[in-house]
């Protein structure tokens, strides 16, 4: 491909499709430009007519993948392989929601067979709070690193915004917190410090038909010990999670998705200067994320989250949601 705008075609018009169209037509057009979207809802479709009334709305996947250079898949997640397959044999890029699948062998066989033509939409790839983050451990502010702490809590799940997912995102075939949220904070670990593995863990589905409301879990990134915790119910915000890893000298954490923060001598803890919500602090991420894709689509080195980190993350979500508690 030539440095030509690349076209970015999505499937699937649901809060994380309409987000990453958004974010495209804030870009410069000749870096992306969005060349159409689809969603099997009739209702979604006339959102998207009236939100977004220059992007044209096709009439089904292949009409996407056709007109695309690179296919964001933001689909409930059963759907995703399907949906990537169908791009890359079609000599498309594909750039995907999070999980892979909920089949962790089938994501096995795909990232065989895909290698490195396709990559998977973790912000934190992105971030400037994880550069921050990044910055302050090369520099050896915090010495030795010796743990990870993740915790994520909900007052609700899902999460207001998200009501309208309620019908797969609180189901435990395709939901629940830790597929959607916890996964995101995996990957950190895996793109900080190294590959996941060596789990122990629980998951609590106290009724019937729905999604998990509790997770414990203990493992490895690399060579560090990880202690994860989530539940809904434990907090009064929408959202709250913190990613800390701690050495011999010092920690840095990640606050509520976007505010880095490090430990001073005195034990308190200071905000990198340039720390905002993640309201103010998404934009800019999806515009790194963007650019990325658009690398990917040409065929060059990206930054982007590859399709063998969202695997590692994938089977280790799968695996803690199998460990259900009795």
């Amino acid at each position: 491909m030539t440095n030509k705008s690349v076209a970015i075609g999505i499937i699937g018009a649901g809060i994380m499709g309409e987000r990453l169209l958004g974010a495209i037509l804030q870009q410069d057009r000749a870096l992306v430009h969005a060349c159409g979207i689809w969603d099997p809802s009739p209702e979604a479709m006339r959102r998207m007519e009236k939100t977004f009334p220059a992007v044209p709305r096709l009439s089904n996947a292949a009409a996407v993948i056709a007109a695309s250079d690179c296919v964001y898949v933001a689909s409930p997640p059963a759907s995703h392989l399907g949906h990537a397959r169908a791009a890359l044999a079609a000599g498309k890029g594909f750039f995907g929601e999070k999980p892979l699948s909920v089949d962790v062998a089938d994501a096995r066989a795909f990232v065989s067979e895909a290698g490195n033509r396709g990559a998977v939409n973790f912000p934190f790839a992105s971030s400037f709070a994880v550069a921050a983050l990044r910055d302050w451990i090369d520099k050896g502010e915090i010495g030795t690193p010796r743990r990870i702490d993740i915790e994520v809590g909900f007052k609700v799940w899902p999460r207001p915004w998200q009501a309208d997912a309620v019908a797969w995102l609180d189901r435990p075939q395709q939901g629940g917190f830790t597929r959607e949220v916890v996964s995101h904070f995996l990957f950190l670990a895996r793109r900080l410090v190294g590959p996941l593995h060596d789990l122990a863990a629980e998951a609590w589905f106290p009724e019937s038909g729905e999604s998990e409301r509790r997770i414990t879990a203990t493992l490895r990134a690399g060579d560090l010990p990880v202690t994860l915790s989530g539940a809904v119910g434990g907090t009064t915000k929408d959202d709250h999670n913190v990613w800390m890893l701690e050495g011999d000298r010092g920690a840095v954490r990640l606050c509520d998705w976007s505010i880095a923060e490090r430990r001073l001598p005195d034990g308190t803890w200071q905000p990198a200067p340039d720390a905002m919500p993640n309201e103010r602090a998404r934009p800019l991420a999806l515009k790194r994320q963007l650019e990325g894709v658009a690398r990917l689509a040409r065929g060059e080195a990206h930054h982007l989250a590859t399709l063998a980190e969202a695997l590692d993350v994938q089977e280790i979500v799968e695996a803690i949601l199998a460990k259900r508690s009795t």
